[in-house]
């Protein structure tokens, strides 16, 4: 067995990084989770240690630089040089812009933007004096689609995307040996709905399909471990992202039609429903959020992606066994 691989995982212990980091413990990996709830932090390390792997907690909120450099800190001092950092906190309001707040928009921006950046920069400082090491940004669809109620966080996203073009073109120019993918998620069954701040009558929820948080941690580890410049996770991220590559004025159209009620169940919250805008919300939530029920928990798309070497060698064969048959066809004719 080779040396654990040293891992951070922002927003690590609730929904999509509670999965990832459970998805790494179980190959006894040691990780940094870093959080701003310091009940899940806990009980987070405890799953992590329970899988065979080894985790240390760090409270932080990303959106002050400091605290990500002392947790990047702590984290080479007590469990050695970091090989992965996987940026993956955010935030959100689900409003629309005439109901948003500037302090709002600054604050969503500063964890799910900045929070990304600032991890970067802390990555970068440790890994750039070794020339190795991994950075997995988590994106989403909404960093080429932008949707109806989700403009602090879709610009967050679009942000990011930016952010990874310019450094990946910087690193290429120094010929470095550091490596990063992009990350764009479809939909989750993750706890985020359960506490997002909402301005909204009825309960938020994704819109369209969604996967259990699982899925995208496989698709997180495997971007961990391969070149890849993006990796879109779930079709509905494809379809997305291409769709408005191809017909943007269609997709206003049909945004403008299905993505208000597409974004809330048929039950009301109470307007004053506790929210992790500034602060996070008490309790263990786990991965997994309240759609359990129409929740896939596998992504065809994910696995014909992860796989597309395999992919394109059979589909090689089968075209040459389908050209041998013909060719066998016609001289039988002749």
């Amino acid at each position: 067995m080779g040396k654990a691989e040293v891992v951070v995982i922002t927003g690590a212990t609730a929904g999509i990084g509670r999965a990832t980091a459970r998805r790494f413990g179980a190959e006894r990996a040691k990780v940094a989770l870093l959080a701003r709830g310091e009940d899940r932090l806990q009980s987070t390390k405890e799953e992590i240690e329970r899988a065979g792997g080894q985790a240390i907690a760090i409270p932080t909120d990303v959106a002050d630089p400091a605290q990500i450099e002392a947790a990047a800190e702590q984290v080479e001092k007590e469990l050695g040089p970091i090989d992965i950092w996987i940026n993956n906190a955010m935030t959100a309001v689900f409003a629309p812009v005439w109901q948003m707040e500037p302090e709002e928009y600054k604050r969503v921006t500063e964890v799910t933007y900045l929070g990304q950046v600032y991890g970067a920069l802390a990555a970068l400082k440790r890994m750039r004096t070794r020339n190795k090491g991994k950075l997995v940004f988590v994106g989403s669809a909404l960093a080429y689609r932008g949707i109806p109620l989700q403009s602090s966080y879709g610009a967050s996203k679009h942000a990011i995307q930016g952010f990874v073009d310019s450094l990946r073109t910087e690193l290429l120019h120094e010929n470095s040996g550091i490596d990063l993918t992009m990350v764009q998620l479809s939909g989750f069954n993750t706890p985020q709905f359960s506490w997002v701040k909402s301005k909204l009558p009825n309960h938020p929820r994704p819109l369209g399909a969604c996967f259990q948080p699982e899925v995208a941690a496989e698709g997180i580890f495997w971007a961990a471990h391969h070149k890849r410049r993006e990796l879109m996770i779930g079709f509905p991220a494809v379809e997305a992202i291409y769709g408005n590559k191809l017909l943007p004025q269609y997709a206003d159209w049909m945004l403008s039609r299905g993505g208000f009620e597409g974004q809330q169940t048929d039950q009301p919250v109470p307007a004053d429903r506790p929210n992790n805008l500034w602060e996070p919300v008490p309790g263990n939530f786990g991965a997994h959020g309240i759609f359990e029920d129409e929740a896939k928990e596998n992504s065809p798309q994910l696995a014909l992606t992860t796989h597309r070497k395999q992919v394109v060698a059979v589909a090689g064969s089968l075209a040459a066994l389908g050209l041998l048959i013909w060719k066998g066809r016609k001289a039988l004719k002749l």
